[in-house]
């Protein structure tokens, strides 16, 4: 036998056994057992060699350590009187300890061969195991005792780990794997009655099991069938039931939050993860739904008028939201790195079937706003109570754009503002319209646009009363819509403006692109708060939501440019309003111009300028209260 090979500092303990089996079957198949045998018992003579060699060296060097004290000595004492004799000295000291250094070294040597020795015979020992294992593990198997079938199945785990050279090594892995599968057969029944009792010691022995044959991953799936099919069941009944799917959704999350909490508690006496083995419940769950929360959703949205659209998918997504909050709460203690992809994956699992509704929200808040000012009343029969009515719609017009406001918040976050943008400018649109053609309708009815006629001429001032109370109106328009513009940019700013990242640059997409690349690593946070479903669905919106955000941060609150489009038209609007006053003054300067003859022009229009003028106080008098 060559033992060079055990002072190699490569020395490979599985490659020196497998190219000792291989020459055993290369010159005499069959008798690998006892050639295992024959050279573990040379290992072990050459092992007690060794020994007797380091115990001589070591004898040695401890009779040559007196005599090397006593030169030590000697050096000393004679120091003081031959300095010029040290040089020599030191010379003779490093001499000596360089062959110190030798000696040690061969020490270390020897060591190592030994070292090599007992893990080859230690690997030998392993090698023999896989022959009397696999013959006994039959009769291991008749006695259905899984923790002895288990230990058994680990000690050929171990055998083979040291055979991966070998030729029929494949052949053992697929015969270890078929007896897994068997020990895994036998056990199931008694799994699934365990995981549905909730027995904890006898889970606890499955849990030692599993993990030491490596089959963990397939104890957990046991785990999560068991309990999984049981939460599906109860929705199931509850989409059978007469409730709505608010109600439904309702009592299906509060039954979700309990089983986390009971789960949890039974869990942490179980597993070594218990809160990423119950997140990882609550993610399949809601995976397994049938039917699902998207399919509900779409036939509910469907069911639903287009008037009440938007506010049922609002009650339906706070129901979502509040029971997040629940599972926030309780997850947020212990929140870490370890779980924290599977807490990203159950937040995406909750909120993504309301995602296409989110993304739609611009769309069904236009058509929810647009129905609602149309049936805001502009006209009346006399102009006095147009007037009344122009002035009372203000307040309506700023509480329907103050509650899109709100629903925008509460079902993205403030992240659909630019949909918000898009339905608000709508419902201006169509308010100035309707004020608009609400004005023309009043020039109509004071006969604006008629030719003056003296014969049935009656003064007659009650037009101009009234546009002068328009006007106000109008002004009452422009003021509580800058008041409007700026609370619209606090609120997208305290809501969305967590999602802008300070490197953020309008200037290229790849600015754009790394600030997406910037949130998704924020959401290492919490992912509870830093759900982004514009990320996940439109990113050309989420860009410009980013722009938004950016200018608003650049430019300050105060100087927005968010209503820029519907002050425009308000002017308008208010240009129109003091259109209709001066028409309505002058028409009376033009009856009474046909009451005179050509000759008396002048002096009647001396006498109309003067009521005019004492109209106008009036009017300054009626602004000034």
């Amino acid at each position: 036998m060559d033992f060079s090979k055990f002072l190699d500092d490569d020395f490979d303990v599985k490659e020196w056994v497998n190219g000792a089996f291989n020459v055993v079957q290369k010159d005499a198949p069959g008798k690998a057992d006892t050639h295992a045998a024959t050279l573990v018992m040379k290992l072990q003579l050459f092992i007690q060699e060794v020994n007797n060699a380091i115990e001589e060296s070591s004898n040695q060097a401890l009779q040559n350590m007196p005599r090397v004290l006593r030169d030590v000595e000697a050096v000393k004492q004679e120091a003081s009187f031959l300095k010029d004799q040290m040089v020599l000295v030191k010379e003779d000291i490093k001499k000596f300890e360089q062959d110190t250094v030798k000696s040690m070294q061969v020490l270390v040597e020897i060591d190592q061969v030994k070292s090599h020795m007992q893990l080859a015979a230690e690997a030998l020992q392993e090698a023999d195991k896989w022959s009397t294992l696999s013959a006994d593990i039959e009769e291991t198997f008749k006695t259905q005792d899984l923790a002895v079938i288990s230990s058994k199945l680990t000690s050929m785990q171990s055998s083979l780990a040291m055979l991966v050279d070998t030729p029929d090594y494949s052949e053992k892995c697929v015969h270890l794997e078929a007896l897994k599968n068997r020990l895994e057969a036998l056990a199931s029944p008694q799994i699934v009655a365990t995981f549905n009792s909730m027995s904890i010691d006898q889970a606890k022995l499955f849990v030692k099991v599993f993990t030491e044959i490596d089959r963990m991953p397939q104890l957990l799936a046991y785990y999560y069938k068991c309990h999984k099919g049981q939460l599906v069941n109860i929705w199931q009944d509850l989409t059978q039931s007469e409730l709505s799917l608010n109600q439904q959704l309702s009592e299906f999350y509060d039954t979700l939050v309990s089983t986390w909490h009971t789960q949890l508690q039974w869990s942490s006496q179980v597993f070594k993860n218990p809160y990423e083995v119950v997140t990882v419940l609550l993610i399949q769950t809601l995976g397994a739904m049938v039917p699902s929360i998207s399919l509900c959703l779409s036939t509910t949205m469907e069911r639903t008028g287009q008037e009440q659209r938007l506010d049922t998918l609002l009650e339906l997504y706070q129901t979502t939201s509040s029971f997040a909050h629940s599972l926030e709460a309780a997850m947020l203690p212990h929140l870490g790195k370890n779980n924290l992809l599977k807490v990203n994956e159950l937040v995406c699992a909750l909120y993504d079937p309301y995602k296409l509704y989110q993304l739609q929200y611009g769309g069904l808040e236009e058509a929810h706003l647009l129905i609602q000012i149309s049936a805001v009343p502009l006209e009346r029969g006399e102009v006095i109570d147009c007037a009344e009515e122009l002035s009372h719609s203000v307040s309506k017009l700023f509480g329907l754009a103050s509650g899109a406001v709100d629903r925008c918040v509460k079902l993205s976050e403030g992240l659909a503002v630019c949909g918000l943008l898009k339905a608000l400018k709508a419902l201006f649109s169509k308010y100035v319209s309707d004020f608009s053609i609400t004005l023309q309708s009043i020039r109509k009815k004071c006969k604006l646009e008629d030719t003056p006629n003296s014969s049935v001429f009656q003064e007659d001032w009650t037009a101009f009363q009234n546009s002068v109370r328009i006007i106000a109106t109008c002004g009452e328009l422009l003021r509580q819509c800058g008041a409007f513009e700026q609370q619209l940019s606090n609120k997208i700013l305290s809501t969305a403006g967590k999602y802008l990242s300070d490197s953020y640059s309008p200037r290229s997409l790849a600015g754009i692109q790394e600030v997406s690349c910037t949130e998704r690593k924020s959401a290492t946070k919490n992912p509870w708060q830093e759900y982004n479903y514009l990320q996940r669905g439109n990113m050309a919106e989420y860009n410009s939501l980013m722009e938004v955000l950016y200018s608003l941060k650049e430019k300050g609150t105060g100087n927005s440019s968010l209503f820029t489009e519907p002050r425009a038209a308000l002017t308008r609007l208010n240009q129109q309003a003091n259109q209709l006053a001066f028409d309505s003054v002058f028409l009376q300067i033009k009856h009474q111009l046909c009451l005179v003859s050509k000759m008396e022009v002048m002096e009647v229009s001396c006498v109309c300028l003067s009521g005019f003028h004492m109209q106008m106080i009036r009017f300054e008098c009626r602004l000034s209260v």
